[in-house]
């Protein structure tokens, strides 16, 4: 009996690898056969969320960390976030009834040039049309790299427990050289120069490297103090709002960080007034997805762990 059963599972374990091989090979000849540049100018399906006017809008959403990835299970990568946003507000921009983006934050920020991406993607599509705006509508966290993507929105509207701001940037790592002499660790680093190995964790903290790298982040946080006093109107001197502290919803209205507190359907009712309409058609963007894709997307029973090392990163994340 038990040898019946492994049998069994054996040839639906070879069917289920046999469709999967048949759809990734139809999958790579429909991309042959694309009459279109995919990344250039994507299709994605569209799904109605809500609202049964004229005036077309789609809702994207900027959840979690700000990070390209590369992982994934056996089978997939895992979804590249970033990339994802990136393919949704350029399918905005192509689509000629597209009128505006409500990007729904949730998130505590990350890596500087997604950061920067995302934030030139929506400029761009803002700047595309003169009729088109872009409202940002932050549900807990607008702070770091996503409080700087959300400079490209013309109006931007938070929870009332929503945290806002953190409008700074931060390089952390950390030193193993004590722990190193104690069990008998030796670093063996070959480099062509004297900053080739800067933050090196088993080496002592060397002054001249850490100035090296705080001109840096002192560069990069100029870029994001522009941006924020550009975008809203402020003094860029201004005391206690470009030091990386974040912000409640009311501090933030106070000090024009934010423009409006309020809920979804608040949100909605913004977007409106901005397209001078009463009524608006809301959509959604799902990915079309290859049979292969579909077939093993999630089922994957071994997810493949990170043996990479990660390098010290320069971030615009809020990191409590």
């Amino acid at each position: 009996m038990k040898h019946r059963q492994k049998n069994r599972r054996l040839r639906v374990a070879v069917i289920l690898l046999s469709l999967a091989l048949l759809g990734l090979l139809l999958s790579r000849c429909k991309q042959v056969e694309e009459k279109y540049p995919r990344d250039e100018a994507p299709k994605l399906n569209e799904t109605w969320s809500s609202g049964s006017g004229d005036v077309k809008v789609v809702r994207i959403p900027l959840n979690g960390v700000i990070m390209r990835t590369e992982e994934g299970g056996l089978f997939t990568t895992r979804a590249d976030m970033v990339e994802s946003i990136l393919t949704q507000v350029r399918a905005a921009e192509r689509d000629p009834d597209m009128r505006a983006i409500i990007l729904e934050v949730n998130s505590p920020g990350g890596g500087v040039t997604p950061s920067d991406e995302i934030y030139h993607a929506l400029k761009k599509f803002r700047n595309s049309r003169p009729d088109r705006r872009v409202v940002v509508f932050v549900r807990d966290r607008g702070a770091s790299g996503a409080y700087y993507a959300a400079m490209a929105g013309d109006f931007i509207l938070a929870e009332p427990t929503a945290v806002v701001g953190s409008i700074g940037v931060i390089m952390q790592t950390m030193n193993f050289q004590g722990l190193a002499e104690k069990v008998g660790i030796t670093d063996v680093t070959i480099k062509s120069g004297a900053n080739k190995d800067m933050l090196n964790p088993f080496q002592a903290v060397n002054t001249n490297q850490v100035a090296l790298l705080q001109e840096l982040i002192d560069e990069m946080q100029n870029r994001f103090r522009g941006i924020v006093a550009e975008s809203r109107k402020l003094d860029p001197a201004a005391p206690n709002l470009f030091d990386g502290r974040i912000f409640s919803a009311n501090a933030a209205l106070n000090k024009g960080l934010i423009d409006e507190i309020g809920y979804w359907n608040d949100a909605l009712a913004r977007t409106a007034q901005l397209l001078d309409t009463g009524a608006l058609y809301v959509i959604r963007y799902e990915s079309k997805r290859t049979f292969f894709e579909q077939l093993i997307e999630g089922k994957s029973p071994v997810s493949l762990p990170s043996l990479k090392l990660r390098s010290p990163q320069f971030l615009y994340l809020w990191k409590p």
